[in-house]
C-alpha cells in the first residue's frame, strides 16, 4: 500500500478512536464535575486560588490551566487567580497554600506518587483537591486509559469544561450574580434563580452536548483532513531523517500546546524514540526580553533566526491563523526555504490566505477550546505516525 495512504488512514482511524473513549468518560463523570465546578465557583468567591502541577508533559496541562484561568479566552469573563507551581510545586505549595485554596495535580494514566503526595497534604489542610488522574480527593478521575495521549487529551476537554462551567455557576444569580456574558455557554440558566439540584442536572446535561460538540468536531477533522496530515507528517520525517528539528511556537493556550508537542518528541512515552524539537514559547527569558527591547511581534521571529537550520521544519500553531508574531517566523521560514506546518482555527486566517504554509491544518471552528482539544489530537496522531515512520512500519 502507499505509505501517503497507509498513513493517512492511520490517522483517521486514531482520531476517530478518541471519540469512544471520551464518550464513555464524560457520562460517567458530568455530574461529579458539575458539583466539583460548583465548589470551585464557591471557593473563588471567598478568595480561593488555583494552583496546579505536573511534571514532565503534565506540566503543560498545569500552564495551559493557569492562562485559561487568568486570562479567559472570551471577552468579558473576569480574571480568576491561578498560578502554575510545576516547578517546585511541594515548596511552593507548602508556602502559599490557603484552605480555600484548589488544587489541581495532573500526571499520567498511572498516576504520579509526588503528585498524590502534595494533592494528600493539601487536602489535609482543608484545600480542594482534583487528581488528574487519582483515585483520591476532591474530585478524582479516574483512568480511563493507558494510551498517554488519548488520556492527556481527555484531561483537557475536562479542564475546559471546568473553566466554562465555574463561570456559570459563578455568575449565576444563586451565587449572587447574574449570567450575563455567560449565558451562551448555557443558555437554559436564563435569569431566574434555580435550586441547586436542578442547575446542576442542567449543567451535567450541557458539559455532555460540549462534548459531542468535539466528538463531531473531530469527525470532521478526521474525514476532512487525515490526507493532508497524513502528508504533513511524511515530509517532516524527510526533514528529520536528514538532520533536521521541529521548531514549534504559539501564544496562550496555544503555546502550551506547542510546549506539550516539543516535550512529547524530545521526551516521549515509555517504547518511542525521541525526535529533535524545541518549543520557542518554552523560554520566558528570551520572550520578554524580546518584548521588553525590541515588541512582542518579534518574540518567535528573533528566536526562530538564531535557532534555525535548513533541515529544519518550523510549525505554529494558532487559533486564529492571524498573529503577527507567528506570521514572521513563518515568513522568515518561507524566505530559506524552510518546511512549514500550521495547524489553525476558524477559515485558517491569514497563515492559510497567505500560503505561509506548506501544511495547513484547519480546524473549522470558531470556539477556542474546541479547537485546542482537536489541534492536541491532530499532533497526538502526528506523533504516533512519525515513531511508526522510524520504525519503518508503514
Amino acid at each position: 500500500m502507499d505509505t501517503a495512504i497507509d498513513i493517512s488512514s492511520q490517522i483517521e482511524h486514531r482520531l476517530l478512536a478518541r471519540n469512544e473513549l471520551n464518550e464513555f468518560f464524560f457520562v460517567r463523570e458530568a455530574t461529579r464535575l458539575a458539583a466539583a465546578c460548583r465548589e470551585m465557583s464557591e471557593r473563588f468567591l471567598r478568595g480561593g486560588r488555583l494552583l496546579a502541577f505536573g511534571q514532565g508533559p503534565y506540566v503543560t496541562d498545569a500552564q495551559h490551566v493557569s492562562v485559561e484561568f487568568v486570562h479567559p479566552v472570551i471577552v468579558g469573563k473576569r480574571a480568576l487567580p491561578a498560578l502554575d507551581l510545576s516547578v517546585l510545586f511541594r515548596p511552593w505549595l507548602d508556602a502559599l497554600l490557603k484552605p480555600d485554596d484548589i488544587v489541581m495535580g495532573f500526571g499520567p494514566p498511572e498516576g504520579d506518587p509526588e503528585v498524590w503526595a502534595a494533592l494528600d497534604s493539601a487536602r489535609g489542610k482543608h484545600a480542594m483537591t482534583l487528581a488528574l488522574p487519582g483515585l483520591e480527593g476532591s474530585y478524582a478521575a479516574a483512568p480511563a486509559t493507558s494510551d498517554p495521549f488519548m488520556h492527556q487529551e481527555l484531561i483537557e476537554i475536562l479542564y475546559h469544561t471546568l473553566w466554562e462551567t465555574v463561570h456559570v455557576f459563578f455568575e449565576h444569580r444563586q451565587l449572587g450574580h447574574d449570567v450575563g456574558a455567560a449565558e451562551f455557554l448555557y443558555p437554559f440558566l436564563g435569569q431566574e434563580k434555580q435550586e441547586t439540584f436542578d442547575v446542576l442536572g442542567e449543567v451535567a446535561n450541557s458539559i455532555l452536548l460540549k462534548v459531542r460538540d468535539d466528538a463531531k468536531l473531530r469527525e470532521q477533522v478526521a474525514h476532512t483532513e487525515s490526507e493532508q496530515i497524513g502528508k504533513a507528517t511524511l515530509a517532516i520525517h524527510e526533514r528529520l531523517q536528514r538532520g533536521g528539528k521541529l521548531i514549534i511556537f504559539g501564544n496562550g493556550g496555544s503555546a502550551t500546546d506547542a510546549n506539550d508537542f516539543a516535550i512529547d518528541c524530545v521526551a516521549p512515552p515509555i517504547g518511542y524514540r525521541p525526535i529533535p524539537a524545541v518549543s520557542l514559547s518554552l523560554e520566558p527569558a528570551n520572550i520578554t526580553a524580546i518584548a521588553n527591547d525590541v515588541g512582542t511581534e518579534l518574540i518567535f521571529l528573533r528566536q526562530f533566526i538564531a535557532q534555525a537550520q535548513p533541515n529544519d521544519v518550523a510549525i505554529a500553531i494558532s487559533t486564529s491563523g492571524g498573529s503577527k508574531n507567528l506570521i514572521m517566523p513563518l515568513e522568515e521560514a518561507r524566505k530559506r526555504k524552510i518546511l512549514t506546518v500550521a495547524l489553525l482555527g476558524y477559515d485558517g486566517g491569514e497563515i492559510k490566505r497567505r500560503g505561509l504554509a506548506d501544511f495547513p491544518l484547519v480546524v473549522h471552528c470558531d470556539y477556542i477550546p474546541r479547537i485546542q482539544e482537536i489541534q492536541a489530537s491532530i499532533y497526538h496522531v502526528m506523533r504516533d505516525a512519525l515513531e511508526v515512520l522510524s520504525r519503518g512500519q508503514a
